[in-house]
């Protein structure tokens, strides 16, 4: 039996990205327009650490009717003693949707393959498409239609950078990232959204003329022992009040969460009203809702 996953951004075409951004907006709205899901359970296997994805899947399924399922590492056999090949199907007998957050992003792809209900990737080393739902969310309802703005990424080029580039090139915007030397994006991807995304080393540089600012922590989870280096090597790609000087005079500030304030970037800036991190936060149930009745509709 086929079924539809989320993986990436890409298992979505452009107008299903506006039209499911769309729905998230509405059923912010009016949650009570919500198609049901009673009777239905999605599984949460976490093998990372989780606040805002974990918790905004869980009020948001239970928000639909249905019930969510929370598994930890403790708690599950992904990628150890059990194949994951085999965890798939037994769980696709028991549950609706599978959402999982993990390191190695081929085992995600693996456990699709195998799965006869929707995967949803919850964060990987490779990618994070839910945060950009919710980011693109909160930009349609600061500034309408993000078609054709300058988008500046600053800091390591990791999973949310990735996401970014793939968001690029499905709403028609422009994506400049800045990065030290050797953190720098996967240069396939690259290669492959060339025609929306470039890079430069200077911060400033990439900030001018955006209308939409974006970091993350400069080192991710499982990146810990690499903190003392990464403070030194990231020295310089801090966004505060000066960097955002150069962008738009209407530009907004990003961030998924958590960050570290005074490291990539200020605390002033993190509370500014030019900072819309905790609008984009909240977006994650709505976007995350807009998604699950996306999937168990189609399922």
């Amino acid at each position: 039996m086929s079924c539809r996953h989320f993986l990436t951004l890409n298992d979505l075409s452009a107008d299903e990205f506006k039209s499911l951004l769309a729905r998230a907006i509405e059923l912010k709205a009016s949650p009570q327009s919500a198609q049901r899901a009673e009777h239905k359970t999605l599984a949460l296997i976490f093998e990372k650490s989780s606040t805002r994805t974990r918790v905004a899947f869980e009020v948001a399924m239970n928000q639909l009717g249905g019930r969510a399922l929370f598994l930890s590492s403790n708690d599950s056999q992904l990628g150890r003693g059990e194949p994951i090949e085999d965890t798939a199907r037994v769980l696709s007998r028991m549950v609706d949707c599978v959402a999982i957050r993990t390191f190695d992003h081929a085992q995600l792809e693996a456990f699709a393959a195998h799965a006869s209900v929707p995967v949803i990737n919850a964060l990987t080393d490779d990618y994070h498409p839910c945060q950009l739902l919710a980011d693109m969310q909160t930009y349609i309802e600061h500034r309408g239609s993000i078609e054709g703005k300058r988008v500046a990424w600053i800091g390591d080029g990791n999973n949310m950078c990735h996401s970014y580039m793939n968001a690029a090139a499905l709403l028609g915007f422009e994506l400049t990232v800045a990065s030290p030397a050797g953190f720098e994006p996967n240069s396939s991807l690259l290669e492959l959204h060339g025609d929306r995304v470039k890079l430069c080393s200077s911060p400033q540089e990439a900030v001018t003329g955006a209308s939409l600012v974006v970091t993350d922590v400069w080192a991710s989870m499982g990146q810990e022992e690499e903190q003392s280096e990464r403070l030194q090597r990231f020295s310089g790609f801090q966004v505060n009040a000066e960097l955002m000087s150069h962008a738009t005079n209407d530009a907004l500030f990003m961030h998924c969460l958590p960050a570290h304030r005074g490291e990539e970037v200020s605390a002033e800036l993190l509370d500014s009203q030019d900072s819309v991190v905790w609008d984009e936060a909240e977006n994650r149930m709505h976007s995350q809702k807009a998604l699950l009745e996306l999937l168990l509709a189609d399922s």
